[in-house]
């Protein structure tokens, strides 16, 4: 098991007064069977009352308005996660042949991880990566799976600032680089294109120190808002997380945050406000293990918020707004 403290703020500075802000947040850890959130709190500054409530991926969403005029907002979310080890998957031994042999009503539970989206288009210049993956698979669901995410994590090159959040996976191809945004994006698109259905995850990744082989990468992945990577879903064995940017398995030092479609589904925080003003916005991650002074775990590490600022509480929509 792995207890780790979270606490990521963004804030929007902005040239001159703006009002009736809205915002939706989506930085609430999950919970399954592989993940606990022993503790969360999100504080807006200014003070605001919100609610929370599940969108239609199972995601904790948390809504607030700020009304009033301000030339900031600060919106900081804190928890304290447990990662711990499920039970063992079971192993896909389907091969792509017994796989396109399905009866085709399989997937229509699947449906919106199989269709094109917003930043996943089923692009012709991607099936040379789903003839190669379908080579290096050897046949297998489970090979290809692999194959395409090895394949990525070969032919593009991680590259801080080599695109924006709302760069397309062509800007990726033409570059030959991208982020691990781009990377998941890219992987969707080859799984979707040979009919394996691909799910966007949000999160972060707990950097495993200096001394690894890939601490280099980590440590510039960690720098970022969040970190993606995807999880495919293979008949019998249900959904298997892969991650192109790091290649390599995902484990107890991801911590999972949302499930989407794509990046669209899960951005950390969205929302509008009311005026003309420029804005500028700053992130800052942090995410370590949840240690004492003295070097030990603590089962809670958030402090008692202030009272100068709001604190959404986690309740429950009503009906009516559900709709």
């Amino acid at each position: 098991m792995n207890r780790y403290h979270l606490v990521h703020i963004t804030e929007f500075s902005y040239d001159t007064p703006v009002s009736e802000s809205y915002n939706e947040v989506r930085l609430r850890p999950m919970e399954d069977d592989r993940q606990s959130c022993i503790s969360f709190r999100l504080v807006t500054s200014p003070a605001s009352k919100g609610l929370s409530f599940r969108d239609a991926m199972g995601n904790w969403v948390h809504h607030f308005n700020v009304l009033a005029g301000h030339r900031r907002l600060k919106v900081e979310a804190e928890s304290v996660v447990l990662a711990h080890d499920a039970p063992a998957a079971v192993p896909c031994t389907m091969s792509l042949a017994e796989f396109d042999a399905l009866d085709p009503e399989w997937n229509e539970d699947y449906v919106d991880f199989l269709s094109p989206s917003g930043y996943v288009p089923l692009l012709p210049e991607l099936w040379h990566l789903t003839f190669e993956a379908e080579l290096r698979g050897q046949g297998s669901v489970s090979g290809f799976a692999q194959a395409a995410s090895d394949l990525i994590h070969e032919k593009f090159r991680y590259v801080k600032g080599a695109t924006h959040v709302h760069s397309s996976i062509r800007d990726s191809m033409a570059l030959g680089a991208g982020v691990c945004q781009d990377f998941a994006h890219l992987l969707l698109a080859v799984l979707r294109m040979r009919g394996l259905p691909g799910r966007y995850v949000s999160g972060y990744l707990v950097p495993q120190g200096a001394g690894g082989p890939d601490a280099r990468l980590e440590e510039v992945i960690g720098g970022q808002a969040s970190h993606a990577w995807v999880e495919v879903y293979m008949p019998g064995s249900g959904w298997v997380a892969l991650d192109p940017t790091l290649g390599g398995p995902v484990g107890l030092r991801h911590v999972r945050i949302a499930y989407g479609r794509d990046y669209g589904d899960v951005a950390p925080l969205r929302g509008v406000y009311r005026g003309q003003s420029g804005q500028r916005l700053s992130v800052d991650v942090s995410v370590r293990p949840a240690l004492d002074d003295e070097g030990h775990e603590r089962v809670r590490d958030v402090a008692q918020p202030v009272s100068e600022s709001g604190v959404i509480l986690e309740r429950p929509q009503q009906p009516q707004q559900q709709q």
